[in-house]
């Protein structure tokens, strides 16, 4: 039988002769080694690129966690950063409102203030007129006044006398200003309307004629002036239709005047009294 060449795995040609099993064999056995081979080296390659692939894997995603726990930390930072500035926010526009509350009411008060000035100047422009009005009513009122006093019951004549001489001089002092001498006079009335209000007891001497004696006068506001004796003998009522003193008996008003007089120096509590009173008739 003539020689053939049998492909063993693509690799090498080997000359067999069919007749002859072990050279038959040794190539099956060749081929067979060799497969194996390239399957065991296949597997190898494909493990080593495998476990490669397998560190390269695990290396991404250890770089992707990283990044990520980079990442939330940025963005928890950033949340924590908002919120603070959200919380500025809130707070700056609440006193963003305080300030635009107290500037609303800064503004009516401002505004209030022009309006008084505006108001103060138009007074002041008038005050020159005022003070040639004024003065001539206060010279009018001291003139009243006097003429009042000298009406009246004459009790702390000189006192009251030396109140009005002093309030022409104060109207004539340039160095007292016009409210000054309006606020003098006004004082001096009020002191008058007080004497009709009040009960005062007081010393001095009374003179009738030639005849001066000392005596207790007692003034029970401006109904009744009377005088009586230290030895409470004598005691008499001011007329004031006849302008003079007339004597009232004593025995209805002596123990009564003693008794006002007591009272007017508060040695005594309140009590009533039974006083004579001179009342001015009218004649139609």
């Amino acid at each position: 039988m003539s020689g053939v060449t049998i492909d063993c795995c693509h690799l090498m040609k080997i000359p067999l002769d069919l007749n002859h099993d072990k050279s038959l064999l040794w190539c099956i056995e060749m081929s067979f080694l060799k497969y194996t081979l390239l399957v065991f080296g296949v597997f190898l390659i494909s493990n080593f690129t495998l476990a490669a692939s397998v560190d390269q894997i695990e290396k991404a995603g250890t770089k992707r966690a990283e990044a990520g726990v980079s990442a939330q930390a940025t963005i928890n930072k950033l949340a924590d950063e908002t919120q603070n500035i959200v919380s500025k926010y809130k707070t700056e526009l609440k006193v963003l409102e305080g300030l635009k509350l107290y500037n609303r009411l800064q503004q009516k008060q401002v505004d209030n203030q022009n309006h008084y000035l505006n108001d103060l100047s138009e007074s002041i422009g008038k005050i020159a007129v005022i003070e040639r009005q004024i003065v001539p009513l206060m010279v009018s009122m001291i003139d009243s006044l006097d003429q009042f006093i000298g009406l009246d019951v004459p009790f702390l004549v000189e006192e009251r006398n030396d109140r009005i001489v002093n309030l022409r001089d104060t109207l004539e002092r340039p160095d007292v200003s016009v409210a000054e001498k309006f606020r003098k006079v006004l004082e001096a009335y009020e002191i008058e309307i007080e004497y009709g209000r009040t009960i005062e007891a007081n010393n001095g001497k009374l003179t009738i004629g030639d005849n001066v004696r000392e005596v207790q006068y007692l003034r029970v506001g401006r109904i009744s002036y009377l005088y009586q004796t230290a030895d409470g003998e004598e005691t008499g009522v001011w007329n004031v239709d006849s302008k003079s003193w007339e004597i009232v008996s004593p025995k209805l008003y002596k123990r009564e005047v003693a008794k006002g007089l007591r009272l007017a120096r508060k040695e005594a509590a309140p009590d009533l009294i039974i006083i004579p009173v001179s009342v001015t008739q009218e004649i139609n």
